[in-house]
């Protein structure tokens, strides 16, 4: 991944979680106003998405720390020098991936959603 487009998938995350919480958070005040089964289904959505977002994730990092890790050893062993900068961004990337897909789909999820 280029650190340009690192950069540009933080961002978007950044961006599109508070619209995602501000949206969850209408939903929240909605269920405990009406107690609809459907707003509380959406609460144990929100918090099984995030369970499963930060598994995927730590798998991600563990893999890309490996990845980075064996790829530095090869290059060392071969004379060569290993490159940090891009070893971080490769984790980084790994990190945010799951998370940031998750997000993306809320934010298009949550506006379609009846009320």
């Amino acid at each position: 991944m280029t650190p340009r487009r690192l950069r540009k998938d933080a961002s978007t995350l950044w961006f599109e979680a508070p619209f995602v919480m501000a949206m969850r958070i209408h939903d929240m005040q909605m269920a405990a106003l009406t107690g609809r089964s459907q707003d509380t289904a959406e609460m144990n959505r929100m918090i099984s998405e995030k369970v499963v977002a930060t598994a995927e994730s730590a798998v991600a990092v563990n893999m890309a720390v490996s990845r980075a890790a064996f790829g530095a050893a090869m290059q060392m062993m071969t004379g060569g020098r290993p490159s940090v900068e891009k070893a971080g961004e490769a984790i980084a990337a790994a990190a945010l991936k799951p998370y940031g897909k998750r997000v993306r789909a809320n934010a298009r999820r949550l506006p379609k959603k009846k009320s």
